[in-house]
């Protein structure tokens, strides 16, 4: 973590701002710039943890920090601790903290062991969710629960690991993708909220919109992609060093398109490639669109690049599929509250009955897809080359990149589709 101070900007100040709130120091509005308020927070968060009230955040404030950005306490025992106890004291479950240390013998608890409390939730859904959040979240998570599986599909262009997070034992894979365009990063942590809820379902053993958990767990091997274009998604949210070679790059490529502001119209890979134009599926009509558009070179948006399967975001992903068995799969995109399900003029099985479904959890309409827009997209190819259901899901309403804001109801909205597809 960078050290912050006053007139500090970016997504870690939105982070600290965010925590400090939840903590009941920080009453102002989350907008990343460590401004006199931030400060006076930070001021009062040191005074009450004991820490030198200089209003910096450096590595001891950090690490004060870190177990309400995380979601749990390291606690060792003390005389006449129970897990009950500790479940008041933390206002958890002794579900919790029985799943998160497998081998702790309850009725034997030893005075001095250190043990781990799940206190709060994990993923954050009111600030700029960048790679370091994503990482963050996902060693929290692998931590609190153990069951779950976590790894990496393959490297972006800058090296950042594109993550996977597995939930289940089931025959039955399902795949569900998320941050394609960099400026859609609000699928993200959708993706992760969920997986969380998931996981806490289950630990509690609670239903999750009216399905056991237990059951999914033992039917369903779900894996969640949750940002297969990381370099794009800290491109957008500030978190790419602006005087980086990359961030130069990229800023070079979007003065050839001056009518698309930037960052914020950025929806490709850093290389201006456009990862839901890399499938071969109709890759070639795809280029003579979009060249005939006027995307013939790298570009913020919709250059299919100079071959199919050249980025490696998009190389990983394919690779990632052709190794599993996915009988289903979820693309999350964002504009329009729309479910496409076809490509070109082909259904597969049930994919209709499935698109209505999930219509009527969400409230968003099924629709056939543009043809100028129905062409080497990570969907496509999947329906193209499978013959089984693929989705696209095009959540909320408005300018891209939507504000976090609209996360809560774009959440509610999806719930249902994200159950639907584990049950089909």
């Amino acid at each position: 973590m960078n050290t912050l101070r006053l007139n500090s900007k970016g997504p870690e100040v939105e982070l600290l701002q965010s925590t400090l709130l939840k903590l009941g120091f920080y009453t102002g509005i989350i907008d990343g710039i460590f401004g006199f308020k931030t400060y006076d927070a930070t001021i009062r968060f040191q005074k009450e943890f004991g820490i030198s009230t200089d209003g910096i955040v450096g590595n001891n404030t950090w690490n004060k920090l870190m177990p309400y950005i995380n979601g749990y306490f390291n606690y060792q025992i003390k005389e006449n601790d129970t897990l009950y106890s500790l479940s008041l004291e933390f206002n958890t479950t002794i579900e919790a903290i029985k799943m998160a240390n497998k081998d702790l013998n309850e009725q034997n608890l030893q005075i001095g062991s250190e043990i781990i409390i799940p206190f709060s939730n994990i993923v954050q859904t009111n600030i700029s969710y960048t790679t370091q959040i994503l990482n963050l979240n996902i060693n929290s998570l692998q931590v609190i629960y153990p069951f779950i599986k976590n790894g990496s599909i393959g490297n972006s262009v800058l090296y950042r690991p594109i993550k996977y997070l597995k939930f289940g034992n089931g025959p039955k894979e399902i795949l569900y993708i998320g941050s394609t365009h960099a400026n859609e990063w609000i699928t993200t942590p959708l993706l992760m909220k969920f997986f969380e809820q998931l996981c806490k379902s289950y630990t509690n053993n609670t239903p999750i919109f009216g399905i056991n958990p237990n059951i999914l767990f033992n039917e369903v091997s779900l894996y969640i992609v949750p940002m297969l274009n990381p370099d794009g998604v800290d491109l957008v949210t500030g978190y790419l060093d602006e005087n980086s070679r990359a961030y130069n790059n990229a800023r070079q490529i979007a003065s050839n398109f001056p009518e698309l502001s930037f960052p914020n119209s950025w929806k490709s890979n850093i290389e201006g490639i456009d990862l839901n134009l890399q499938f071969p599926a109709g890759w070639e009509q795809a280029r003579e669109i979009k060249y005939a558009q006027g995307f013939d070179k790298p570009a913020p948006r919709d250059f299919v690049g100079y071959g199919p399967l050249t980025a490696p975001e998009a190389v990983h992903l394919y690779n990632f599929t052709l190794n599993h068995n996915f009988s289903l799969m979820l693309t999350y995109h964002t504009q329009g509250r729309v479910i496409f399900y076809q490509y070109q003029n082909y259904t597969p099985d049930e994919s209709q009955s499935i698109a209505n479904t999930f219509s009527k959890v969400s409230g968003y309409t099924v629709q056939n897809e543009p043809e100028n827009s129905s062409f080497a997209g990570f969907k496509d190819w999947f329906i193209f080359y499978y013959k089984r259901p693929g989705f696209t899901i095009e959540a909320g309403l408005g300018q891209n990149p939507l504000p976090i804001s609209q996360f809560a109801s774009i959440y509610n909205e999806n719930i249902g589709i994200l159950i639907s597809a584990l049950i089909q």
